[in-house]
């Protein structure tokens, strides 16, 4: 049984993120579609496989949207749900279910270095005699999380799905049960490894960033073991409740640790002792930015600690999987090579550095 909550971390005001679904099944043979989701880069046609809304021609139509107040675009979120809802296929054992618009919610003009998410309730009818049904979100619209559920209970099921791919049937009545453990594990340990490759670039150009100055496998995997350790505990007490920072501190200072690695890469050329314990603080910080995924997309209560313990499985090895690509491509061949700190790790540092400056601005200031 998934729980999505709604006290998650804000995101940053031009991450493109998924939209959040949860279909609770009445036992009077219709259903509600509750939605969590940035309306205004739905309006705006933002291209979802953009990782930055400033990146789109239509940025500037967003960020107007940002500023709208609450009544107004919801007028606008009112008149654009005919469009919206053809997108989103309830498929009833071949019989299609569109879904009717019941009401919006947009919260007020808050800080626009965040994003203002819109509930939008939906409600429409189960064909008769129909045992299960697949759910699809058009690739238009990007990626979708869909929790299902019955009438005043907590959802049973729950899946992460790509742009515009079909879900796996859900059987309508009592057959609907939670997830085994394996199948918790399997698919949190994916969602752990995608986190990382191939959408969590700041994460991996940290990794990265420790990876260049490492040029023995041992210290290195012990700062990445670090990393690990650090992210867990924070991720785990974040989840848990016992510690909550906005995303608006959070992400900007998971930014600053990306520069602080590169400039450290690049003002010295031997492993410093204390870098190990730099690379456990940071990882503190990132356990924090797991955690605003973890609570949108929710953890099952009856395998909690299953669930947790495969997404860092999973971040783990998407973890490795950087570094190893990153070895092969040059630590292998070329970090003997006399020219290998001039030549790699400092213009790669530099590199690594002005990106995270760039994104620190960006979520500071909301460039």
């Amino acid at each position: 049984m998934a729980v999505f909550s709604v006290l998650s971390l804000p995101a940053i005001a031009h991450e493109v993120v998924p939209a959040i679904f949860t279909l609770n099944l009445q036992t009077d043979g219709t259903y509600t579609i509750q939605s969590r989701l940035n309306m205004e880069a739905l309006v705006a046609e933002i291209d979802p496989a953009l990782s930055d809304t400033n990146d789109s021609e239509n940025a500037p139509l967003y960020d107007a949207l940002r500023a709208m107040p609450p009544q107004e675009f919801a007028a606008q979120v009112e008149a654009f749900v005919p469009v919206w809802v053809e997108g989103i296929a309830l498929d009833f054992e071949g019989r299609r279910s569109v879904p009717l618009f019941e009401s919006v919610e947009v919260s007020e003009v808050g800080d626009l270095a965040l994003q203002r998410l819109s509930s939008v309730v939906l409600r429409g009818t189960i064909p008769p005699g129909a045992a299960s049904f697949t759910w699809q979100y058009d690739a238009f619209f990007g990626q979708s999380a869909v929790r299902v559920g019955f009438e005043g209970e907590e959802a049973v099921q729950a899946e992460f799905l790509k742009a515009g791919q079909l879900s796996k049937p859900f059987p309508l009545g009592e057959q609907l049960q939670p997830k085994s453990r394996s199948e918790v594990a399997a698919e949190y340990m994916v969602l752990g490894f995608t986190h990382i490759l191939p959408l969590g670039l700041d994460h991996i150009l940290f990794v990265l960033g420790i990876f260049l100055l490492s040029l023995h496998v041992k210290p290195l995997l012990l700062q990445v073991t670090a990393f690990t350790v650090a992210h867990t505990i924070t991720l785990a007490l974040s989840l848990y409740g016992f510690i909550a920072l906005p995303a608006s501190i959070v992400e900007p200072l998971i930014a600053l640790s990306i520069v602080y690695v590169a400039v450290e890469n690049i003002v010295t050329s031997e492993l410093k002792p204390w870098r190990v314990y730099v690379v456990f603080g940071f990882g503190l910080l990132h356990g924090m930015g797991f955690a605003g995924v973890l609570t949108d997309l929710g953890l099952p209560p009856n395998e909690f600690v299953t669930a947790l313990i495969a997404f860092n499985v999973g971040v783990e090895l998407g973890q490795l999987a950087v570094i190893g690509s990153a070895f092969l491509a040059v630590g292998f061949w070329f970090r003997n090579k006399p020219w290998y700190r001039q030549r790699i790790v400092i213009p790669g540092s530099l590199g690594i550095a002005a990106m995270g400056a760039w994104w620190t601005m960006q979520r500071v200031f909301g460039l």
